[in-house]
Parts: structure tokens; sequence; C-alpha cells
């Protein structure tokens, strides 16, 4: 069984993730939540980042030191997501990619 996490940050990601917790005085014991919303009509879902406290339907762990949390029931469509922080001449912000395959794990 793998150990990896069901969605990952990159480096650049959670270094916004952890300065956005400093900054905006995210209350302790709050973390990332991964998760969807929508998902009726031909919109489908929208994968969303946020702020919350854990609930009893979340699967938790850590990642670069941040409490990560994803709803039991959005797992399949998170799984092997990774959210990176784009920043451009255009734009920035969290983006979601698919995740790269880590070999010989």
């Amino acid at each position: 069984m793998s150990s990896l996490p069901p969605v990952t940050l990159t480096k650049k990601a959670a270094d916004q993730v952890l300065l956005i917790m400093r900054t905006k005085n995210i209350p302790a014991g709050y973390g990332l939540r991964v998760g969807i919303r929508g998902g009726s009509g031909c919109g489908g879902h929208q994968l969303i980042l946020g702020f919350d406290k854990p609930k009893d339907t979340d699967m938790t762990y850590s990642q670069e030191g941040i409490p990560v949390l994803v709803d039991k029931k959005h797992m399949l469509y998170v799984f092997g997501k990774e959210v990176d922080f784009y920043e451009g001449g255009d734009a920035k912000g969290f983006v979601f990619n698919e995740a790269s395959p880590v070999l010989g794990h």
C-alpha cells in the first residue's frame, strides 16, 4: 500500500499557504481544505482550496508542516492532484495539476 498523500503541494504552493496562514491570522487548529464544489449540470466539479476546521468525515495529513484536510466524499475527485502556485505577468494564484508519478515508491 502506498503512503503517498492523495493531494500534494509543490514547495512554492506550500510557501504561499504558510504565508497566508501567517499573515491572514488563520486560527490554530485550522488546516488547508482541498475539495470540490458543484457537480450538477454541464459545469461539473470545481476544485477548491480554503481554510477550515477538521471534520469527522475528513482524511487529514500533514505536508510541509501544513495540515491538509480532504473530505472522504471528495477523494475520488481530488486524488492524484498537485497544488501549485502560478505567478506570471497575466495572473497569480493556486492551480491544480495532475501529480507526476513517483517511480520506485
